[in-house]
């Protein structure tokens, strides 16, 4: 009995320890989920970087997700080529045959070729339908003419274009003295981003950081699309409702790079990973008591931002990705 109530009470410890551990700090403008758009590649993952090697999908969005189709399959399959002779001229071969089994048939009741020749006549009879066969395959071969060959080429995998893989550039310093590394450009209509693309990046990670963390919807309205101003008002809403709100402060940024960057008719799109450094904590309402983080604890994420602006415009943000 001893042993079944000391099973009992560690089976209830398992089960509060973790409602009562403090949870990571995943309560930032974004942290903890994927949503946005990235345009037509919203559903495709992004290239790898040094700073994210690997990018958690997108669960939602207001892109429709168009699934890959694979087309159908044609009923019945052309014949392959390249099989035996019978195969590839049932015709012959049935002649042939018809003609062996006439030859057999005469010998074995009298009528047919050299039918009184036995063995002779059987085996003159193979000798005169080998010679037709091999006569009447000339002159289909003559006819239709050899087989066109297969270009060497068809099977052969394109080697990647040096474009397409992923090089990191020199550094180019940003604001607050971090860096983002550039990297090749992606396959299409390729953009070129430069030095002040960077540092706008940057601000927009501390400025969007700053504006959630004061629940200012006004602000966050300018810097991001109408899609991420309703994802972060209902984390907003969800705090409130909680009795909670998140405090974000003295974002830095760490290190960057530049995943992709590309145009979609007048829209320009910059995927860049970022690892960034902050302090993040959530605060009762009530009483302003921390119940999630620490205030002295500085705490480092991993994400991938996905900017978007109008040809000439300012660069806004339209997507967070978890590493």
């Amino acid at each position: 009995m001893k042993i079944l109530r000391w099973l009992t009470v560690l089976a209830a410890v398992l089960l509060v320890v973790p409602t009562l551990a403090p949870s990571s700090a995943d309560a930032r403008a974004g942290g903890g989920s994927g949503a946005g758009s990235r345009g037509s590649r919203t559903f495709q993952a992004p290239p790898p970087t040094q700073t994210a090697p690997t990018a958690a999908p997108i669960q939602r969005s207001v892109t429709p997700n168009q699934p890959t189709t694979t087309p159908t399959a044609p009923a019945t399959a052309p014949a392959i080529a390249g099989g035996g002779f019978m195969q590839r001229h049932p015709f012959l071969s049935g002649l042939m045959g018809g003609m062996l089994g006439a030859g057999l048939f005469g010998m074995m009741f009298g009528g047919g070729f050299g039918g009184g020749a036995g063995i002779f006549g059987l085996l003159f009879q193979v000798v005169l339908i080998g010679g037709l066969g091999y006569l009447a395959v000339r002159l289909w071969r003559n006819r239709v003419g050899a087989p066109t060959a297969r270009p060497a080429y068809a099977y052969a995998v394109p080697s990647p274009s040096v474009t397409d893989i992923p090089m990191a550039r020199s550094s180019i310093p940003a604001a607050g003295g971090a860096a983002l590394l550039g990297a090749a450009g992606a396959s299409g209509g390729q953009l070129a981003i430069g030095a002040d693309d960077y540092a706008t990046f940057e601000r927009l990670l501390g400025d969007v950081q700053s504006a959630y963390s004061a629940g200012d919807l006004a602000k966050l309205r300018t810097l991001a699309t109408p899609e991420m101003l309703g994802y972060f008002g209902e984390q907003l809403a969800a705090n409130a409702s909680r009795g909670v709100e998140n405090k974000i402060e003295a974002v830095k940024l760490e290190q960057g790079d530049l995943s992709e960057a590309w145009r979609e008719g007048a829209i320009d799109y910059a995927t860049v990973a970022m690892r960034f450094s902050l302090i993040d904590t959530t605060r009762r309402l009530a009483d302003g008591a921390i119940v999630e983080g620490n205030a002295a604890v500085r705490t480092e994420a991993t994400e991938i931002w996905t900017f978007l602006r109008s040809r000439g415009g300012s660069w806004i943000l339209s997507a967070i990705q978890q590493a």
